[in-house]
């Protein structure tokens, strides 16, 4: 069964750089430790697992991955590759599916041979990046926005936040459209479609008036294009009324919806931003203007970095900077919070809903399919690992699929819907769960008991052996003790019934 919790988590392999042609695959001969690292990075610990020979080669190696490594000494392979043998495998027991059949699904009535999509941007934005990306087991690809704009971008025009082991957190692009001409895209697409026509071609489109929406949807599934995404919500191209600024008024989402349906028989679907309070006004606004689907979220306006220096925000151009796009891990749970809000209203039901933000691993893209989306987009992750995240996308959800007893990954699309409220007055509140600390993993360090502390409800404490020791009479079941702990060695553990008049967990 595939754990809530991995037995290794990335931290454990941080300084693993995830290689090309990688020198400790070279100087195994024996295991592929770097794809099998890549796989356990990417949450397929269990897909890793299963690709381990019978015997492990392991036990008495010296080590030759770890002295070949670009970081010699400094990622733990050896530890890893026997972590997988004693800790992972004994705990697999589906094998991973023969065929990948259920991962087969529909982008409104389209046939797709997975839910994976490159969502538009720099990703999808010619022939031979769409061609590599499709040679690597990406179903399809929404191409990078098209419009009869002359753009010319920044330089630089990305930055980023990092979190602690040095990994892109959140990420900012000041990028904007297409820097084709039309007719160059739609050479693009008649050459794509000829070489891969069983690869979904989504076209994104802006236009500037109902005539040139319709002209680009119009000329887009002449192309062979297989449905048509009407970009309503670029943060980096709302002037003069364009992008995000379209995305939040619903008249405006309605009629360019409406002139784009009217120009093509293909399915439409509104990408909406996020850069609003709700989302469901914009979408209903869609439906009416005939969308066969909604896609989000698009990126949301930020500031990211201001050089304490010279006083301009990342990324400084020529000494200026500017409200950008943020993407990457930091914006899923928002996005997630759209998607589950679209596929919850009844006024848009039945539209299709291609969700993205944030999607690294096959556990994000099933948390969007549960909420609700039909298919995943995935721009960032691509940025930063390549097209070969496709891999694990694939094989960490068929896996899920099957040990789940699923037939098809369209079972799975909503099923987290029926438990997630918009509001927590719903909550159930006469319980308490106690964390449970795991002796084996704990080292000792106190920072459960600091953040109980300063942050909490003075419930922890160290022992002589350094070793936490919980207040029942004082803990309340936070829970922030299980989520600081660097070991994970603090999970839930058992439940009481809450005494009366106890105090409320750490609400204001």
């Amino acid at each position: 069964m595939i754990a809530t919790t991995p037995r290794i988590a990335r931290a454990d392999m941080q300084r693993c750089a995830l290689c090309v042609s990688p020198p400790c695959d070279a100087a195994c001969g024996r295991l592929e430790p770097a794809r099998l690292l890549r796989s356990v990075w990417f949450g397929n610990e269990q897909g890793a697992a299963w690709r381990l020979p019978p015997e492990n080669p392991c036990i008495i190696c010296p080590a030759p991955c770890e002295r070949a490594c670009v970081r010699a000494g400094e990622v733990p392979i050896r530890d890893l590759m026997n972590r997988l043998y004693y800790q992972v495998k004994p705990d697999c027991e589906t094998p991973p599916p023969a065929d990948e059949a259920r991962l087969a699904c529909e982008l409104c009535g389209i046939p797709l041979e997975n839910p994976f999509l490159l969502s538009s941007s720099v990703v999808a934005s010619t022939y031979d990046m769409c061609a590599r990306a499709f040679e690597a087991g990406w179903a399809g690809a929404c191409f990078k926005t098209i419009c009869s704009l002359d753009i010319h971008e920044a330089s630089p025009r990305f930055s980023a936040i990092r979190g602690s082991d040095g990994g892109i957190v959140g990420f900012k692009n000041i990028e904007q459209l297409s820097d084709h001409s039309v007719a160059e895209n739609m050479a693009i697409f008649r050459r794509l479609k000829a070489n891969y026509p069983g690869k979904f071609i989504l076209a994104s489109i802006m236009g500037r008036d109902e005539a040139e929406w319709g002209e680009l949807a119009r000329r887009c599934q002449d192309n062979g294009a297989d449905a048509v995404e009407l970009n309503f919500s670029c943060p980096n191209m709302a002037e003069g009324g364009l992008g995000s600024d379209i995305g939040q008024v619903p008249e405006l989402v309605e009629r360019f919806t409406a002139a784009a349906k009217r120009a093509c028989s293909i399915p439409v679907l509104a990408k909406l931003t996020p850069n609003v309070a709700v989302m469901s006004p914009a979408a209903e606004a869609a439906r009416r203007g005939g969308a066969d689907g909604i896609a989000a979220i698009n990126t949301i306006k930020s500031v990211v970095g201001v050089d304490p220096h010279t006083y301009v925000s990342s990324p400084a151009v020529r000494g200026m900077g500017a409200v950008g796009g943020y993407s990457g891990p930091a914006v899923k749970p928002i996005a997630l919070r759209f998607i589950a809000e679209l596929a919850q209203n009844p006024l848009i039901k039945g539209l299709h809903l291609s969700g993205m933000g944030g999607v690294e691993t096959w556990q994000d893209a099933l948390e969007f399919l549960l909420l609700g989306a039909g298919s995943i987009q995935v721009t960032t992750a691509v940025m930063q690992y390549g097209y070969r995240i496709i891999d694990d996308l694939k094989a960490g959800l068929n896996l899920y699929l099957a040990e789940k007893g699923f037939a098809s990954v369209r079972e799975a699309v909503g099923l987290g819907l029926d438990s997630l409220s918009s509001t927590t007055d719903t909550l159930e509140r006469d319980t308490v769960v106690f964390p449970r600390f795991v002796p084996e993993r704990c080292v000792g360090c106190g920072r459960c008991t600091i953040s109980c502390a300063d942050g909490g409800h003075q419930a922890i404490r160290l022992d002589e052996k350094r070793r936490p020791v919980l207040d029942g009479s004082r803990c309340v079941g936070c829970h922030l003790c299980v989520l600081v702990c660097p070991q994970r060695a603090i999970v839930p553990g058992a439940k009481r019934v809450r005494l009366p008049g106890r105090a409320g967990a750490n609400g204001g």
